[in-house]
């Protein structure tokens, strides 16, 4: 349980750090200013257009007579939003990480640089089209996954008290993990770290991983919030990938030093 509280704080310590950087902050807004207009639109246009989209996918129930049928389509209208809803939540950070590759490169980059004891941070020694290539294929593959998972829950959702209940709350918990595993994905693939080596890393710490992402997928259904976090969360998902391969940072070392001196 005590992972929970450091995921946590590891997702404080990025937003710090980024105060503490404004320009560093201010670079790590425009990607997700774009993403946040692209869905906007997108959601929008499901707003406007889904009782039109419902319509045309239930001809059967044409004949049904009032209310039933308004009930019946506003119903899955209703629960058609919801699942576009959560499928931005789970993919937001993937689009927007792939969109803003560069800038999150280099606050990651910056980050490493700040808490290492030798002031360096890894390479991954690759071209930048080659690094934008992996970062999109793993992107991909971790939306498959998520969006996987999205049509799983939104299923179980019917099932009576289940689906008000324990539904949502493991919603959560997946929406923290996938969420996770996009932001720490910018320091490891710095390291050549691959997507199977960095979701067995991350299974094997699941408190620590939920204490960082649960928390910010719940503060990420609030609009424009995921803006504004999104620079912090991958300062705070860099440091959480030093813990998670056993770097050391200064922060450690001075630890360290003052425990020698009282003892």
């Amino acid at each position: 349980m005590r992972d929970l509280g450091v995921g946590f704080n590891y997702l404080i310590k990025g937003q710090r750090w980024v105060a503490r950087h404004g320009r560093q902050y201010g670079f790590g807004l425009l990607p997700g200013l774009i993403t946040l207009v692209l869905y906007a639109a997108a959601l929008v246009a499901l707003a406007i257009y889904g009782d039109d989209f419902v319509t045309w996918a239930t001809p059967f129930a044409d004949d049904w007579s009032s209310p039933w049928l308004g009930l019946f389509r506003g119903f899955l209208t209703a629960v058609l939003f919801a699942l576009a809803l959560l499928l931005s939540v789970l993919t937001f950070t993937a689009i927007t990480l792939l969109i803003g590759q560069p800038f999150y490169e280099s606050l990651s980059e910056k980050v490493d640089r700040d808490v290492s004891p030798d002031g360096t941070a890894p390479e991954s020694g690759l071209p930048l089209w080659r690094e934008l290539l992996i970062s999109g294929r793993d992107s991909l593959r971790i939306v498959v996954r998520a969006v996987l998972w999205g049509v799983l829950l939104f299923a179980l959702g019917f099932v009576p008290f289940l689906g008000q209940t324990v539904v949502p709350v493991i919603g959560f918990f997946v929406t923290g993990f996938f969420l996770t595993e996009e932001l720490t994905a910018v320091a490891m693939q710095r390291r050549r770290v691959e997507l199977r080596d960095r979701l067995t890393l991350l299974r094997s710490r699941k408190m620590l991983v939920w204490g960082f992402g649960t928390p910010l997928g719940v503060a990420f259904l609030v609009p424009f919030v995921a803006v504004f976090l999104m620079p912090g969360a991958v300062a705070g998902a860099t440091l959480m990938a030093r813990d998670l391969l056993g770097e050391e940072t200064a922060e450690d070392d001075d630890a360290r030093e003052e425990a020698e001196v009282t003892r």
